[in-house]
């Protein structure tokens, strides 16, 4: 009797646990199937990031000697996506101005519609559709700066007078990659824009847009060739003085092209770009008073070689490159340049650069100067 009683309480227990384990079990299958119901909210895709650029330079231009630690550049990144629409906003922190006189800024805030890779729609304060390398990450670029050719002709402390702006510009650019061969990459990218033609945020001053577009084709994986043109003007700019010295102002055209081609794989980077502009400019960033003794020509071309010495690790690089302020030999800026990238790891890295300069606008006996830079550069 003792036995049975004993067997029907066995048999109770391990119904009651069996019912138990299943309830538990039930109750995390509603409880995670709720969990994956819930609709992601737009916080959820939020990403903060950024990058940093502490850099040592010294040159020994006559008269001119320089030998100093700088804060090149400091952004903070806001990166977030609703629906099909990706969006970011970009705050830049850096001492164009000079030691003790740094630049906070906004330089992008964008929103882009992204439903399909082949017709891209973006609005806001963004990079200009030109050239390759003015859109490239300062420091996946890989150098001291962006060529001279670049700061110049592309919307950095450019020739027109326009302050610098890191190659952007507020308006609205379409874009797409289309024709897909065999394997599906696209062997064609297209882009236009419709800018205000003022640089970073500002509202435009004479009610004129600048339109500027650019097209490439991908024949191999790692090749781009493209082309690059820009219609525009810029407004209230001086052009002259009446006889009571009051300043005349006009609007001026500006109309540009580029040129280009790159190979970029398997840490191999080959670039190379040519730029022509046609305009009155000023010569001085922040400027709008035109110096008629510059021309209304401009041009300028680099071509520069990264390579792998040991893979992902450190890389040896040259670059060559020449900016003619005046479309005149007489007035070009002539580098040959050489160094090393060492990266301590995918986030941190340091640069290592020799320079030496040819600037036939400076006094005959004094064309040439040697210039050093080393960084480091880290993003988090």
């Amino acid at each position: 009797m003792q036995s049975i009683t004993n067997y029907l309480l066995t048999l109770t227990e391990y119904t009651m646990t069996k019912k138990i384990t299943l309830l538990l079990l039930m109750t995390a299958f509603v409880m995670n199937a709720s969990a994956q119901e819930k609709p992601k909210m737009w916080y959820d895709n939020l990403k903060f990031s950024g990058y940093g650029m502490l850099q040592y330079q010294g040159q020994d231009k006559e008269g001119a000697h320089t030998n100093s630690f700088n804060l090149r550049l400091a952004r903070f990144i806001l990166d977030g996506k609703i629906g099909d629409f990706d969006w970011r906003a970009q705050i830049q922190g850096t001492n164009a101005k000079g030691p003790a006189e740094p630049t906070v800024q906004l330089v992008d805030l964008y929103a882009e519609w992204r439903k399909y890779p082949e017709f891209k729609i973006r609005a806001g304060q963004f990079k200009r559709a030109f050239t390759f390398e003015n859109p490239t990450h300062p420091i996946t670029q890989g150098w001291r700066s962006y060529a001279d050719v670049i700061n110049r002709l592309s919307g950095f402390g450019d020739r027109a007078g326009e302050k610098s702006s890191g190659g952007r510009d507020i308006g609205v650019q379409l874009s797409g990659d289309i024709l897909p061969n065999a394997s599906g990459r696209k062997l064609l990218h297209y882009q236009v824009g419709v800018y205000n033609g003022e640089g970073v945020n500002r509202s435009d001053k004479n009610n004129q847009k600048d339109i500027i577009g650019g097209i490439w084709v991908m024949p191999v994986k790692g090749v781009r060739i493209g082309a690059f043109g820009w219609h525009g003007s810029h407004g209230d700019m001086v052009v002259g003085y009446d006889i009571a010295g009051k300043a005349i102002t006009d609007n001026i055209p500006l109309n540009r092209y580029c040129l280009s081609a790159e190979y970029d794989k398997d840490e191999f980077t080959f670039r190379t770009e040519y730029i022509h502009s046609q305009g009155w400019g000023t010569g001085v960033i922040g400027s709008n008073v035109i110096n008629y003794g510059l021309g209304d020509k401009a041009d300028g071309w680099y071509a520069f070689g990264i390579v792998p010495i040991i893979k992902s690790k450190l890389h040896a690089k040259a670059r060559y490159q020449t900016y003619r302020v005046s479309k005149e030999w007489s007035s070009s800026v002539n580098q040959v340049e050489c160094g090393l990238n060492y990266f301590f790891t995918k986030n941190l890295e340091m640069h290592f650069e020799y320079s030496h300069v040819n600037d036939r606008n400076l006094a005959p006996d004094n064309h040439n100067y040697n210039l050093v830079d080393v960084e480091l550069d880290f993003r988090f």
